[in-house]
């Protein structure tokens, strides 16, 4: 197999790429390893969530806004090529707290990137009475909630579905079960070479495997300074409406359960899922919303995001072998819109390329 572009990861941000890549006439092959990788995608958020990204770097909260702007049009494109909803609300998200001190230590927070960003961060704080309103269904212990108005989310799994649907439509291919055991330079591009034996060619590669990135990076050249973090979630039965907008926590998705998640663990590469936390997690989402004791739970399962040192993506073409690029992230529904629409400038060296110089590897050389 030839292509011009071969993706290694065929998750939420591969397949964006992909996606982006052939709407500027390329040729691209994604090559998946199949359910039995750590994937990220499979215990995403389906966030679209700008809040709290950037504040210790401001260019990584530009790009987020940048991503959450570009989203409606992006699903609309989506839905339009596949014919597949992806069920996208976006008209702002909570950020619910139940202490006074941690609510105001928060809106300071916000208060100064805000002031970094020349005041394009559109946000307000609500105390109780006023959160009530919004929100019937919240309890006594809230005492208020910092409100985003670029924030909403989507249904993931129809997103999924839909890149993948369009990739195929456009021409592209999307090779599942293709663990890529190696990646050699040669004359005119790369040669993958798979699990079962099969080799493929292209003139660029790009990868993109999360995790995966750990092993294959060095041989292209790249640090790949990254690292697991778990991330357990769980979901209700369907409920009736009970959260208008979605929060960093929990969720209602379009089909009516609660999702219900957020945690942050440092434990390696361990998926299991445990007793303490996910009962940690139940407890917060009962102090927000008190009727949720009384859901039952259909499903609890963990996954591994892909952490850098400090937190941001990671955009970078190789020193020694041009023509490879890594891209890796933990935002990867947030920047799916971006990593489609404005990344693939960058990968295709266009002039009118975005500035990614911020997410180099080349920051932690310090």
């Amino acid at each position: 197999m030839n292509s011009e572009y071969a993706i290694i990861g065929g998750g939420v941000v591969g397949l964006s790429i992909a996606h982006g890549l052939l709407g500027l006439g390329k040729q691209v092959a994604v090559f998946d390893e199949g359910d039995g990788a750590f994937r990220a995608s499979r215990g995403n958020f389906g966030l679209i969530w700008v809040q709290g990204k950037g504040v210790a770097e401001p260019a990584y909260a530009r790009w987020s806004k940048r991503s959450a702007a570009t989203w409606k049009d992006y699903a609309e494109d989506l839905s339009e090529g596949s014919g597949i909803d992806l069920a996208l609300t976006q008209n702002g998200g909570f950020d619910y707290h139940i202490s006074k001190l941690s609510l105001a230590a928060r809106v300071n927070e916000y208060e100064g990137l805000k002031d970094k960003l020349d005041g394009d961060y559109p946000f307000e704080v609500l105390g109780h009475n006023a959160l009530k309103k919004e929100e019937p269904g919240i309890g006594q212990k809230v005492v208020g909630a910092i409100l985003h108005h670029e924030d909403g989310h989507v249904n993931p799994l129809r997103l999924l579905q839909a890149l993948a649907s369009e990739i195929r439509r456009q021409g592209g291919v999307v090779q599942t079960n293709a663990r890529v055991e190696d990646i050699e330079a040669g004359d005119g591009g790369y040669k993958l070479t798979l699990a079962n034996g099969e080799q493929a060619f292209a003139e660029r590669v790009v990868l993109s495997a999360g995790l995966g990135a750990m092993g294959l990076g060095p041989k292209l050249g790249f640090a790949a300074p990254i690292r697991p973090q778990r991330g357990q979630v769980m979901i209700t039965e369907k409920l009736p409406p009970l959260i208008n907008r979605p929060g960093g926590s929990f969720r209602q998705v379009n089909e009516g359960g609660v999702q219900i998640g957020a945690s942050k663990e440092e434990v390696g590469l361990d998926d299991r899922e445990t007793l303490a936390v996910t009962a940690g997690l139940a407890k917060h989402a009962i102090d927000v919303f008190p009727a949720l004791e009384k859901a039952k739970l259909v499903r609890s399962w963990s996954a591994l995001r892909i952490m850098s040192p400090d937190g941001l993506p990671i955009y970078q073409q190789s020193k020694s072998n041009p023509g490879a690029f890594l891209v890796t992230c933990h935002s990867g529904i947030t920047l799916s819109a971006i990593h489609s629409r404005l990344l693939p400038l960058w990968l295709d060296g266009r002039a009118d390329a975005p500035d990614l110089l911020p997410f180099s590897e080349d920051r932690f050389n310090v």
